[in-house]
């Protein structure tokens, strides 16, 4: 189709307000852009899902001031204890690693992100499905059905499908989700209320007959399948079961019912577990699924339209890494978006060749953690080597880079600094001195002042500085470090900080 000369209502369109989509729409607007986002669902949806935000989507919100919105005054300490596949991890046991996580439910972070986006000028508009995307190679024309059935065109220079697993701007456009269903496991969650009398007083556990104590947090393993019971905060758990039944003769079609997810609860423990429905007014999980999905879009950009979140990638919940790897997709590609926008479309090329090999990364992590939950006796005799392994220092280091996502790095070239590519180190106050809306300069030497245009310069000397000068790009990650400070340094410092800081610039300017 040849280009037109209609301007764009915005700069930006997202689709889906889920906290993929919303992360990124505030990140475009606090950098100036205009931005709409379009959400089929007419209100946002009170279904519990995730219950947390681990490693470093916890400190990409802590540098945006997030955390103050869900209530806390700092970030909340590192969690001493964590599993894996069901397995403890004394996470204590590692010398430098730390697992931050910040405890909140899906819908309070879903509002805290939404008012951030609606402060920096952000149009919701909600009740909108999109029926069609037309790129004409200087923009795209997104055509969506509204809450009325009125049919409307808004036309945008880019377009990010954040809309979820079954995301339609990504089947739209074509673009492939290649990755298998394994249709060998059961699962069915509700939320239950657990009878008073048999929770141990100031304890969390739960006591039953036969079985003894089962404790509130995490996964647990059986010979007969898998089991969790999670606080939700309000008085309510979350029970889930899993189960590999060799011929499970419950049909998808059927109603999923409380006394059938408590059952299935009871056969894996062995046991009867005291649980009731909630009293509370819901809405309240019940579910039941068949099969685990991993999938991964084939591409995660066409044209002028993007992916991002649970639309470019898929896996098994255990772990919860899917809220987690969204969040890190959505700041990656903001920076990278506001940069196009002004001209620099160059700066697109990259986002798929950082994000890929970390959403990679998660789909391994949590297939194995499924394996380690499955009744089989040769994953009892893995699960029992994994436990010693579990008991060293360097494993528990490694398993901690692994889950909060530090071991994947972004590409840099050889003559760049050892840190270039890696998330900002950890340094006192250093999450809550960075830039949400540009890049940050930090000045580790305490020497003269230096301050390129467009960045935001913190002079924070510590004793055994990783670097003399860091910039960090607004998703938490090092552009540019130097040991000493050289004018041919300062002029690649200068170069890198008007390709990150170029679309700010521009904004502020006209």
């Amino acid at each position: 189709m040849k280009g037109t000369s209609q301007a764009p209502h915005c700069d930006v369109v997202v689709v889906g307000a889920g906290p993929t989509g919303l992360l990124l729409a505030g990140d475009l607007a606090r950098a100036g852009l205009r931005v709409t986002v379009l959400e089929k669902l007419s209100e946002p949806s009170a279904m519990p899902k995730a219950n947390a935000v681990i490693g470093q989507a916890a400190r990409l919100l802590q540098h945006r001031g997030i955390h103050r919105r869900l209530g806390f005054a700092r970030m909340p300490d590192p969690s001493p204890l964590f599993q894996f596949g069901g397995l403890a991890l004394t996470l204590s046991l590692s010398p430098y690693d730390r697992l931050h996580g910040i405890r909140v439910t899906q819908q309070q972070l879903e509002q805290a992100l939404a008012e951030r986006a609606a402060e920096a000028g952000v149009t919701t508009r909600r009740g909108c499905e999109v029926l069609n995307l037309i790129d004409d190679q200087q923009m795209v024309s997104v055509r969506f059905r509204d809450r009325t059935a009125e049919e409307q065109t808004v036309a945008a220079r880019y377009v990010v499908g954040c809309d979820g697993a079954h995301s339609d701007v990504r089947r739209i456009m074509g673009i492939g989700f290649p990755g298998v269903t394994d249709d060998d496991v059961v699962s069915r969650s509700a939320d239950a209320v657990v009878a008073a009398a048999s929770v141990s007083a100031g304890q969390s556990l739960v006591e039953v007959p036969g079985v003894g104590s089962l404790g509130l947090y995490g996964w647990n393993r059986t010979e007969r399948g898998a089991w969790s019971m999670m606080p939700r905060g309000d008085g309510t758990v979350l029970i889930s079961a899993m189960e590999w039944p060799a011929g499970d003769d419950t049909t998808d079609a059927a109603p999923v019912t409380f006394a059938e997810v408590a059952q299935a609860l009871d056969r894996v423990v062995g046991a009867h577990v005291p649980v009731q429905p909630p009293t509370l007014p819901g809405p309240h999980q019940l579910r039941r699924w068949r099969g685990r999905n991993t999938r991964i879009a084939s591409a995660y950009r066409r044209g002028r339209v993007l992916l991002a979140g649970d639309a470019a990638h898929v896996h098994n919940a255990v772990g919860a890494p899917g809220l987690n790897v969204g969040l890190q997709d959505a700041a990656c590609l903001a920076w990278r978006l506001a940069a196009a926008v002004q001209g620099h479309s160059d700066a697109l090329g990259g986002y798929e060749t950082d994000r890929r090999p970390a959403a990679e990364r998660v789909v391994m992590h949590s297939q194995v953690q499924t394996l380690l939950l499955s009744p089989d006796s040769a994953v009892t005799s893995l699960r029992e080597l994994l436990g010693e392994l579990f008991e060293e220092p360097a494993v528990v280091s490694r398993l901690i880079r692994m889950l909060e996502g530090s071991e994947v790095t972004y590409p840099a070239e050889p003559a760049d600094h050892s840190l270039v590519g890696t998330f900002v180190p950890e340094l006192t106050k250093i999450d809550e001195l960075l830039d949400d809306a540009r890049p940050t300069l930090i000045d580790l030497r305490g020497g003269q002042e230096i301050t390129p245009e467009g960045v935001t310069t913190v002079c924070m000397p510590v004793a055994e500085p990783p670097a003399a000068l860091i910039l960090v790009r607004s998703d938490g990650y090092v552009a540019w470090a130097c040991d000493s400070v050289k004018p041919d340094e300062l002029a690649d410092l200068e170069r890198t900080a008007r390709r990150l800081s170029g679309a700010r610039q521009a904004q502020l300017e006209s």
